[in-house]
């Protein structure tokens, strides 16, 4: 029997990470929808620069 997901209306569940696909830790700012592992992967690709 499969088993069906639910389609999200509101909350953290609506939002995926565009890379990987993952619901948790989704960073939205800027219209990112990256989780936050993906975008730590990628973060350098796209612009962002590591300040210490």
């Amino acid at each position: 029997m499969k088993s069906i997901r639910k389609v999200r209306t509101y909350g953290k569940g609506v939002y995926l990470c565009r890379r990987c696909g993952r619901s948790g830790g989704v960073i939205r700012k800027y219209g990112l929808n990256y989780c936050r592992q993906c975008f730590r992967d990628i973060a350098s690709n796209i612009g962002f620069k590591k300040y210490s």
